[in-house]
């Protein structure tokens, strides 16, 4: 299986706390790869850097056999890594399909029409992504009536406007309900085969990690301490340990969360 993403020793400091603290791993084209941790493990901040939001302190991150650290968001997203927010980022005033148009019009670096209108521009091609995201026949309701799970569907389709090869989703099903989180992560594991793209995501549902990523990644205080398949992380000894202390498993986690439901 070809690698499509490297990385190697990262680490960030701030101050004289590291943060992240020299891990390694590997995406492999077409793998929807969960990054997961407890709170404060370091997950916010790997994934930063990966996308660029943040520098590393050191390490490399190898992108098709570039590294991407020290290069600028916009520069990252130019060679083909996408990007979704845990609080998703769509302009309510504009319509379904305009907040997909302003997403290609950035890609293909037309901020504005010299002589036609921003609306007419890649119709065809924003209509094209919100089928794609079953969002289409939706694309003229304006982004402030959509539910919030629409929503992040119509932020998908943005997403996917500079046809990624990585797609990088923070958080993608916080504020969900169950059966939409599952929904949402079912399409983007189909777009990951249909687009023969790879998806990272950070999460913190396990019902939805362990139904939908194909491997998965665990940090805690900074440092890779697992990495596997749902079943080697589910009975991973120190990540039990890390997550829930020496008497827990997932299987006791996963029923509190239903009966909380």
């Amino acid at each position: 299986m070809t690698v499509l993403l490297q990385v190697r020793n990262l680490s960030k400091s701030f101050g004289g706390v590291k943060a992240v603290d020299g891990i390694d791993f590997d995406i492999a084209e077409g793998e929807l790869l969960a990054l997961i941790g407890p709170n404060g493990a370091g997950k916010s901040t790997t994934f930063n850097m990966v996308g660029g939001q943040l520098a590393a302190t050191t390490g490399s991150v190898l992108f098709k056999g570039v590294d991407l650290v020290g290069m600028k968001p916009r520069a990252i997203w130019r060679r083909g890594v996408g990007r979704t927010f845990q609080i998703a980022a769509t302009f309510a005033s504009l319509t379904v399909v305009e907040n997909v148009q302003m997403a290609l019009l950035s890609h293909h670096g037309r901020t504005f029409g010299l002589w036609q209108p921003a609306a007419a521009q890649f119709r065809g091609e924003a209509l094209d992504l919100l089928a794609q995201v079953g969002m289409d026949s939706q694309a003229d309701r304006p982004c402030s009536e959509l539910a919030y799970g629409d929503i992040k569907r119509v932020e998908l389709a943005m997403g996917l406007a500079n046809d990624p090869k990585l797609l990088l989703m923070d958080e993608p099903t916080a504020g969900m309900a169950p059966k939409e989180r599952n929904d949402l992560m079912a399409l983007t594991k189909r777009l990951v085969v249909e687009r023969r793209m790879s998806v990272l995501f950070t999460e913190h549902s396990m019902d939805v990690v362990f139904a939908h990523a194909d491997r998965m990644i665990v940090l805690a205080r900074g440092r890779l301490i697992a990495e596997g398949s749902a079943q080697m992380i589910r009975n991973h000894p120190k990540v039990q340990e890390v997550y829930f202390g020496s008497g827990k498993t997932f299987e006791k986690d996963k029923a509190m969360q239903e009966a909380a439901q």
